[in-house]
């Protein structure tokens, strides 16, 4: 280029850099710090008691990712008489960190996985945490790797911005929450809510879950709450409600009067535990 007294000079360019940077050797310190984020990274799974016998029989496996979708399931199946802590999964990323703790709040970070303690075969996982995207292989290998696939049937509960939902219609007009849902090839049963149409998308852990069960044939559905609202909520706690009418959640739903008092007890703690901050 010429400058403004027609002084020609080599105009600055990354051309090639990149490329070299690339081919730059790895130093020692750079493969111990690499290795030590993997490390960090690691996806463990621990299992307790029997279930550390594995691989597990599992006939039916449900699983909530993300604080509504895990609070729902708190509010209208799990109890502490009918079911029991089975294992938990330690993971830390930038968004979050987990621990061996069961002992969890509502708006805490945990995977924990449940069993039925009259059907040993259901097993339950709820999963408040944020698992990475280079995490995700790591917890499905962990986790689907410790069962018989043979028989299994996956439900995955999750939440989703209703922004993100693509339909002719404008996004204001629709009445949300909603739910949509998403099946393997294998699953035959009736779903409970209409299927989520083209050329809409799932991400995250929800996808990669789905995507696991139909490379392995496994009957599976992924149930989408649509919501404009990012916290615990109810009303996106229970537009999860029609799901309790489906072949695998109506024989494990809790009486209604006691999922009400567990859902106003789950918020309450939510909300006080959030005013500390404010």
């Amino acid at each position: 280029m010429a400058t403004f007294f027609g002084e020609v000079v080599v105009a600055p360019s990354r051309a090639g850099l990149d490329e070299e940077e690339e081919a730059r050797e790895e130093t020692p310190e750079d493969r111990e710090i690499r290795r030590e984020i993997e490390k960090k990274r690691e996806v463990d799974v621990l299992w307790t008691g029997s279930c550390a016998q594995q691989p597990l029989v599992c006939s039916r496996f449900i699983v909530a990712i993300g604080r509504n979708a895990a609070a729902f399931l708190s509010s209208f199946i799990l109890d502490s008489v009918c079911w029991e802590v089975v294992g938990v999964v330690k993971l830390w990323n930038e968004w979050c960190r987990t621990s061996s703790t069961t002992n969890v709040l509502p708006t805490d970070s945990f995977c924990l996985f449940y069993r039925l303690i009259s059907d040993p075969t259901v097993l339950l996982c709820q999963c408040s945490c944020y698992v990475a995207e280079d995490q995700q292989f790591q917890w499905l290998e962990k986790v689907f790797g410790s069962m018989q696939k043979k028989g299994l049937q996956v439900t995955i509960l999750s939440t989703c911005p209703v922004a993100d939902y693509k339909t002719q219609e404008s996004t204001l007009t629709l009445v949300s929450p909603f739910l949509k849902a998403l099946k393997t090839k294998e699953f035959q049963e009736p779903v409970c809510c209409p299927l989520l149409e083209q050329p809409n998308i799932v991400r995250d852990l929800p996808a990669a879950v789905l995507s696991y069960c139909q490379v392995w044939q496994i009957p599976a559905v992924l149930y989408q709450c649509y919501t404009d609202v990012i916290k615990l909520d109810t009303v996106t706690i229970e537009a999860f409600k029609p799901l309790l009418s489906s072949k695998v959640l109506k024989s494990l739903a809790k009486d209604a009067s006691e999922s009400t008092k567990v859902l106003k007890k789950f918020l309450t703690t939510s909300e006080t535990h959030n005013n500390i901050y404010i």
